[in-house]
C-alpha cells in the first residue's frame, strides 16, 4: 500500500471531492483503512470499468496467455494456423451472422414506363 494514498476513511471523509478528482488521473487510487486495516479502494469509474473489462476478458478466455505464446512462436517460425474467426466465434455462440452471399440488391433510379 502507498503510504501516500492510504487514510482512515474518518480522513478521507473529509476530504472525498479533494480525492475523487485525485483518482481520475490516471493510475491513481486511494485505499481506505479502519482501525487500520484495508477497507475500501476508490478509483476512478474509468479505471473501474476498465479493470471490469479486464477480468471478464480474463475469464471468458483462460488460456489467453498461452494462446498469444502459440501465435507469437507461429509466426516467428513462419507456421501458420488457422486461426478462428470473429464469424466462426459468433456463429459457434449461437449468434445469426448476416448472409454475406454474392447476391446484391439496390435500388433503381431509372423511372420505368408503366405499361397499359
Amino acid at each position: 500500500m502507498n503510504t501516500k494514498t492510504t487514510l482512515p476513511i474518518s480522513e478521507a471523509r473529509k476530504i472525498i471531492f479533494k480525492i475523487s478528482d485525485e483518482v481520475q488521473k490516471p493510475g491513481n487510487y486511494y485505499t481506505f483503512t479502519e482501525k487500520g486495516r484495508p477497507k475500501a479502494v476508490i478509483m476512478s469509474a474509468e479505471e473501474f470499468d476498465s479493470w471490469q473489462e479486464t477480468l471478464e476478458v480474463v475469464k471468458e478466455f483462460p488460456d489467453l496467455k498461452k494462446d498469444i505464446k502459440e501465435a507469437e512462436k507461429a509466426f516467428k517460425s513462419g507456421e501458420y494456423k488457422s486461426w478462428i474467426t470473429l464469424e466462426e466465434l459468433l456463429r459457434k455462440e449461437g449468434f445469426q451472422v448476416a448472409d454475406k452471399s454474392s447476391k446484391k440488391y439496390g435500388v433503381s433510379t431509372q423511372n420505368k414506363a408503366k405499361s397499359r
